[in-house]
């Protein structure tokens, strides 16, 4: 990819990363956009609390409004102003197979898939551990169950291009994507 523009879309389930990712990646000056922070973006917008419940609600809404692409769709604008000022751009928390089929047709750049992996007991710790938006265990496999069923999530996190295993300290995984994005040719 070092001859053209190109987005990395990281993906997987919560707790697995991916937003430990997305912050490495923006501190080194990449354009980030976290598909999570829309919802929570139109939660705060309707006055709601920012909580799993809500944002659930939230997110099945816009996917009734804009299809299963929703997310993608109401990002799609952004991202390709942010392809046209950089080379490569990454986007975190990609979410269903149809957003990944609509990036990959109208984004107008390559879209690679890094999913993110983690042990479920492990990802469990995390979320409940986190000062953001804590999860608890039953929460917590709730909310893979939900996204899993109802939101196509397993979709992306099949298809990607590579899987990193993140069963250590967060250092380690950083250590990982940034071999890989040196391998790809990525640069902010």
């Amino acid at each position: 990819m070092t001859a053209g523009r190109g987005a990395l879309a990281l993906v997987g389930m919560p707790g697995a990363g991916k937003t430990v990712c997305a912050e490495h990646l923006q501190a080194q000056g990449y354009f980030s956009l976290r598909f999570g922070g829309v919802v929570v973006g139109e939660v705060q917008r309707r006055g709601l609390a920012v909580n799993p419940q809500n944002e659930r609600i939230v997110r099945e809404e816009l996917r009734q409004a804009h299809g299963m692409a929703a997310i993608a769709v109401i990002s799609l604008p952004r991202l390709q102003r942010a392809l046209q000022a950089r080379n490569h751009i990454i986007i975190d928390g990609l979410y269903s197979f149809s957003e990944y089929k609509l990036l990959s047709e109208k984004l107008g750049a390559p879209l690679l898939l890094a999913a993110i992996a983690a042990p479920r007991h492990l990802r469990y710790q995390r979320l409940a551990a986190r000062a953001d938006r804590p999860l608890t265990q039953s929460e917590a496999r709730e909310r893979d169950i939900q996204e899993i069923e109802r939101l196509e999530k397993g979709g992306p996190i099949a298809m990607a291009d590579y899987t990193l295993l993140n069963e250590g300290a967060p250092a380690d995984l950083l250590r990982k994507l940034d071999a890989l994005l040196d391998d790809l040719g990525f640069s902010p």
